[in-house]
């Protein structure tokens, strides 16, 4: 069974469920959400939708919902953030943790989170990834984000660019290939991952004269993983590193920061995208995009990368099954 949140009520997160909930499925769902606000949702959207709690057995009827109903304090209106519904969607976030921990679950998929908005009503959270690690109990993770055609890692998320050289350490670096390295084994079922590793700086440093991280970070760390027997490539310059000739040798890349490798594989498949959290002790799937609060309720969300993380979570379930039973 996949959990699914919709993330920020007022954005396109319940139009994806209630549109993607009209195709036939092969595994079952159960949405964490508002119950009424999703079959509000339907009625703005004119799509059918029948409404059941049947938590054991979720339907797989098309348009039918299992909902596990998580209240929110005020009636939705699209587009409209309000921080009084902030806590009932972190409640319901917090119940989707809750039973993928309990192993209830077998992945979660979240829907686009509205950060300003959880910040304002009081509550620090600079993205899912982190907030994941943190009710998991895990020492680190890492974001992944793929198309058909690449997966990039990231070694620093939500930060200021400011701030990136002195978060990017040896052990921070080594760690979060270490989980990269493993979860392609593990969770992809890729033999001998190859990872390309970018550098920080332009043309990878330069030999120095553009920065040192090269020098000092990540070339040591490579040399070190290598010497145990990981299949790294790098530091490579980041201007070059997504090109046809290294990126068709590679199973994925580990990026220095966001917006280092992020925009690269966005505009190779922005809508077809999926976010994977890799490091936590269940699987975890969501969209690549944001909240689209100017489009919430009317009918033109893209499905794609709704759709792509569903896959993907199918297909990571199967390949934790199959590791179970070998």
């Amino acid at each position: 069974m996949i959990a699914i949140t919709p993330g920020e009520p007022a954005g396109i997160g319940p139009d994806l469920v209630v549109q993607a909930v009209q195709r036939e499925r092969q595994v079952p769902w159960l949405v964490i959400a508002d119950k009424d606000m999703m079959a509000a949702r339907a009625r703005l959207l004119h799509l059918p939708l029948t409404l059941d709690d049947k938590l054991q057995a979720p339907s797989l009827l098309p348009g039918h919902l299992t909902v596990l109903h998580t209240p929110l304090t005020n009636t939705v209106i699209p587009g409209q953030l309000d921080t009084a519904n902030v806590p009932g969607v972190i409640a319901a976030l917090d119940a989707a943790i809750a039973g993928c921990l309990s192993g209830d679950f077998s992945a979660l998929l979240t829907g686009p989170m509205q950060k300003s908005v959880v910040n304002d009503a009081g509550i620090f959270f600079s993205g899912h990834t982190e907030y994941l690690a943190g009710k998991s109990g895990v020492d680190d993770v890492v974001m992944l984000l793929m198309t058909d055609v690449m997966r990039v890692a990231l070694a620093t998320t939500h930060l200021p660019l400011a701030k990136v050289s002195h978060v990017l350490t040896q052990p921070l670096l080594e760690r979060r290939l270490r989980i990269l390295n493993h979860a392609l084994g593990k969770q992809f079922a890729v033999v001998r991952p190859r990872i390309l590793v970018a550098g920080l700086n332009p043309h990878a440093g330069e030999g120095g004269h553009l920065g040192t991280e090269e020098i000092d970070v990540i070339q040591p760390v490579c040399e070190r993983l290598r010497r145990q027997g990981m299949d790294l490539v790098g530091p490579l310059p980041a201007d070059t590193l997504f090109t046809p000739k290294y990126l068709q040798q590679a199973d994925a890349v580990m990026s220095m920061f966001h917006d280092q490798g992020l925009p690269v594989l966005k505009y190779s498949g922005f809508g077809n995208a999926v976010n994977v959290t890799l490091g936590l002790p269940f699987i975890r799937t969501s969209v690549d995009h944001g909240t689209a609060l100017d489009i919430a309720g009317s009918g033109d969300a893209d499905l794609g990368s709704f759709l792509a993380a569903l896959v993907v979570a199918s297909e990571l379930i199967k390949n934790k099954e199959l590791n179970a039973s070998s």
